[in-house]
């Protein structure tokens, strides 16, 4: 059930409206348990036999937070979760690049990839290990760990929540409140603008140029990757303010995971504003536990490449990906051997902001390619200017366009607030103004009206 559907906007209206009953009645119990069971019917309606794994995941990580003073409770609520990521995710492969290997034919299996895994593994693991960090208390309520791990809004594609910052809400008496439907709508409004009407219709332009990339003018391919970094912020940043909306309707708190990363003056901090929730998480239970900047300068780069190189690979199981990880943790590394205030201030800010783009952008031809073969001919095609089908595809512009009103308009509010940094977070509007009211349907106008009505998944919902 993708949040871009009518399905679930049904199902959307049926859960408020239950939930709402319930917390009428005070009954906090009976409110969670709806909310976990609604989680796992959202979940179930991909494929119902992967409810199943979620849960085992979720009963495995419950039992070794309960038991975390054994030393074998930790080992395995650690190593369950890597196992069915393992498993589900790249034992096909491993098993094919050994095959390549070795020079024959092991084989693979029909192994289904379970919506969602990287996020709920991973939220699983944070959950264990912040329990023996005693960051937090083990959760004594299974009802209460289920619907962390597991509640909808968050569930298939983020933003990766911990669960210091969620549990301590179930204790709180969270409700639903005019204020927060009015914050959560408005998120969500954004996010189906940014998927739907711009997204969507990009990933059109794009998907046949890194189909068929030699059929195509230079001229088109750098427009189509251009397109393809707009799409990818527009569709998973998308994503993320549905999730935060939809979670705040409910009355719960999810951090922002994005926050003009193309703005940023150098790759360091372009992952301090892009899906900052996998950031952080790979920063606190990756890179620090690999010794951090603590063992010195080498091991520190060392570190930085390590941790983005495996971020890579928890992208998706193509060698494509870890090279992408790979050249973002060199760039990470550089950076640190630049002086920090280089690209800081005025017109270097300009250049470094103008460089980092133009570098994140290059790298998303790898992200987006299905293999090496297609990256290639993609850079090739720009290199030797080759000739083609010229498309000045015009949902392109538009995108364009879109993106530097919206960064201007961030930059001009911060500046407007004295903001030592730009902050890219939506301004909410007054619902009781003419003003706030017409802005809010233009937005729905411009949903319906020019929303994409192909059938177009979320790119995160491959990994």
């Amino acid at each position: 059930m993708s949040f871009a559907s009518l399905e679930f906007v049904a199902f959307f209206a049926v859960v408020f409206v239950v939930t709402l009953f319930l917390q009428r009645l005070r009954k906090q119990t009976y409110k969670e348990l709806f909310l976990l069971f609604a989680s796992y019917f959202f979940y179930g309606y991909w494929d119902w036999r992967f409810a199943f794994l979620l849960l085992f995941v979720s009963f495995s990580a419950y039992i070794s937070a309960l038991f975390i003073h054994k030393k074998a409770s930790l080992v395995i609520g650690i190593i369950i979760p890597l196992v069915v990521l393992g498993f589900f995710k790249y034992f096909n492969f491993f098993l094919s690049s050994f095959s390549i290997l070795i020079g024959g034919d092991l084989g693979i299996l029909n192994i289904i990839l379970p919506v969602g895994i990287s996020f709920y593994t991973f939220q699983s693991l944070s959950y264990v290990i912040d329990v023996k960090r005693k960051k937090i208390k083990a959760e004594k309520n299974f009802i209460r760990l289920a619907l962390y791990i597991s509640f909808f809004p968050q569930l298939v594609a983020g933003p990766i929540v911990k669960a210091s910052e969620f549990l301590p809400q179930l204790d709180e008496d969270r409700r639903i409140t005019r204020k927060n439907m009015e914050y959560g709508i408005q998120l969500m409004l954004f996010g189906f603008f940014k998927k739907i009407v711009i997204a969507d219709h990009l990933s059109v332009f794009v998907d046949d140029v890194f189909k068929m990339p030699t059929a195509f003018h230079w001229l088109s391919i750098i427009l189509a990757v251009i397109s393809y970094s707009i799409q990818i912020y527009f569709d998973f940043s998308g994503y993320s303010d549905i999730a935060i909306g939809c979670a705040k309707c409910f009355g719960y708190d999810f951090c922002p995971n994005f926050n003009l990363p193309y703005l940023s003056e150098n790759v360091t901090v372009f992952w301090r504003r892009w899906h900052i929730s996998l950031s952080t998480w790979l920063k606190e239970y990756l890179y620090i536990p690999l010794g951090g900047n603590r063992k010195g300068k080498i091991r520190q780069y060392i570190n930085l490449f390590v941790t983005m190189l495996l971020g890579g690979l928890w992208h998706g199981a193509n060698w494509t990906f870890v090279f992408w990880g790979a050249m973002h943790g060199l760039a990470l590394c550089v950076d640190k051997l630049l002086p920090k205030k280089l690209f800081s201030k005025g017109i270097l800010k300009f250049v470094g902001t103008t460089l980092t783009f133009s570098f994140v952008t290059f790298l998303w031809i790898f992200f987006r390619a299905d293999n090496f073969e297609v990256a290639w001919h993609i850079i090739k095609g720009v290199v030797t200017l080759q000739g083609g089908i010229l498309q000045p595809f015009s949902w392109s512009f538009l995108a364009i366009a879109v993106v530097g009103a919206a960064s201007a308009l961030a930059i001009y509010r911060s500046k407007k607030n004295k903001e030592a940094q730009i902050n890219g977070f939506y301004p909410l509007f007054n619902l009781n103004t003419v003003r706030g009211l017409t802005i809010l349907f233009i937005e729905i106008g411009s949903i319906l009206c020019l929303g994409f009505t192909g059938e177009h998944p979320f790119v995160y919902f491959q990994f």
